[in-house]
């Protein structure tokens, strides 16, 4: 089986400890976690975790089953690329004196269409969302001019179809 980029949604209880049980899971198996988000759903009480790896199917399937094995995971989804919409955000901290003394990067800035988010005298720090290739190409861009500081986000993700979660968080609290 050939290898594809998957996003791993797992809907759960906010507990101490499960971040760390489903990071074993992945090492366990020696599979590299490429993106993490952890943040709350549009379910309340419930946390939504999202992992994007870069592995089989057959691997993804064998990792989503073992994460549901989970006392306070509730449901675990896989999904590839081509199923979800999905962005990262990245933060570009450059020195100020480049924003008036070279003039490519006032270009690079509109042709990213990234924006400033503050000034100072020493820096000025853009933000940029996009897909990864879309950050990684700006990266590159302003590579040659000295990048002071660089963060990039964890995927988020949507899926296109519906997702039954809500159905089974309603059945879940009726029982």
């Amino acid at each position: 089986m050939e290898k594809k980029w998957f996003t791993i949604s797992v809907y759960s209880e906010n507990n101490v400890g499960l971040l760390n049980r489903i990071s074993g899971i992945f090492l366990k198996r020696h599979i590299n976690v490429e993106s993490l988000n952890v943040s709350k759903s549009e379910i309340e009480h419930v946390s939504k975790f999202t992992i994007v790896v870069n592995t089989t199917e057959d691997w993804t399937r064998k990792i989503v089953a073992q994460i549901e094995k989970q006392i306070e995971v509730i449901k675990a989804y896989y999904h590839t690329d081509e199923e979800t919409i999905y962005q990262e955000s990245a933060l570009f901290k450059i020195a100020s004196h480049l924003l008036f003394d070279e003039p490519e990067i006032q270009n690079i800035i509109s042709q990213h269409k990234s924006k400033i988010v503050t000034v100072s005298r020493e820096y000025f720090v853009l933000a940029k969302t996009g897909r990864r290739h879309e950050i990684d190409e700006m990266h590159d861009d302003l590579e040659p001019y000295g990048i002071m500081q660089f963060v990039r986000s964890g995927r988020i993700t949507v899926t296109k179809s519906e997702m039954p979660i809500t159905s089974i968080i309603n059945e879940f609290y009726q029982s």
